[in-house]
């Protein structure tokens, strides 16, 4: 186990080079099969466990309590730093602080706060909302202040501006988040390569996050292309839950169609006892046998 806080692994990762790439987890299985492949940090995807967890669309129904302990069963499955989709802070400035401890509390890297109106909803679809520039920096400030009291997590700041009140607003919502003390800003949605540049220009130094989302409103590209681009962290938040839905889909198709399973298309039952983590516990188990 490294000395290291979460947080201070994270803002390692983060100021590394080439970007910091994240994929998006929801589960103790995701968790651990994503930190398996080589990533060094995850992102609990708020999209993800809605719809993992509640089979529901990421549309305000997910709750501070339910994020809070999908983030504890992530991070104790893990030993990375995990950063938390925390949606809008679920209320005003005091809520989000209580949604920060909780995170906190969890074992979490850091929150990403945003500054849609509640009750929120993906960044890729339409019919967005923000709240005043002003009630969303105090959200910032209050999570940033919690650092005197010696909670300490990586703060990213998004805005869904783009699609309210154009790029010009995203942007300058971004750099005022910094100044309100932020450690990453995210501007979400950027439309084209254009946008995705000038974002990257303009918020150089102050961390600049890029979201990829397969069939969302950003085009898609390779982390050298955005590192070139200014951008330090780049989320792939949704690819795992897709990839689940698409392998769950087929298997459950598969085994109403033959009454059978399709061996071929799954994991065996050993490569799934082996990743999570079943030789260790039966080390243990010998260990303390009476």
């Amino acid at each position: 186990m490294s000395a290291a806080t979460p947080a201070a692994r994270l803002r390692a990762l983060a100021a590394g080079h080439p970007p910091l790439v994240l994929p998006g987890v929801y589960d103790g299985l995701s968790a651990r099969l994503a930190a398996a492949a080589g990533f060094p940090a995850l992102v609990v995807s708020g999209f993800s466990v809605a719809a993992a967890r509640l089979g529901l669309p990421d549309y305000g129904y997910l709750t501070q309590t339910e994020i809070a302990q999908t983030a504890r069963e992530v991070c104790q499955a893990v030993d990375v730093p995990v950063l938390v989709d925390a949606d809008t802070g679920y209320g005003n400035a005091l809520s989000a602080v209580r949604t920060a401890r909780l995170l906190a509390a969890a074992g979490a890297a850091g929150l990403i706060i945003e500054d849609q109106e509640w009750p929120k909803r993906c960044g890729h679809m339409a019919g967005k909302r923000v709240v005043a520039r002003e009630e969303w920096l105090a959200k910032v400030r209050a999570v940033a202040d919690l650092r005197g009291g010696g909670i300490d997590l990586v703060l990213v700041a998004r805005t869904d501006a783009r699609a309210t009140d154009g790029l010009d607003e995203a942007i300058a919502r971004a750099r005022d988040a910094h100044a309100a003390g932020a450690d990453l800003v995210f501007v979400e949605a950027p439309a084209d390569e254009d946008e995705l540049a000038r974002v990257g220009s303009e918020l150089a130094g102050m961390g600049p996050v890029a979201n990829m989302v397969e069939g969302g409103r950003t085009p898609l590209l390779p982390p050298d292309a955005l590192g070139a681009m200014g951008f330090g962290v780049v989320l792939w938040g949704i690819t795992g839950i897709l990839a689940a839905g698409r392998a769950l889909a087929e298997a459950y198709a598969g085994l109403a169609r033959a009454g059978a399973s399709e061996a071929s298309a799954l994991l065996t039952f050993t490569e799934l006892t082996q990743a999570v983590g079943l030789p260790d516990h039966r080390a243990l188990e010998r260990r303390y046998a009476g």
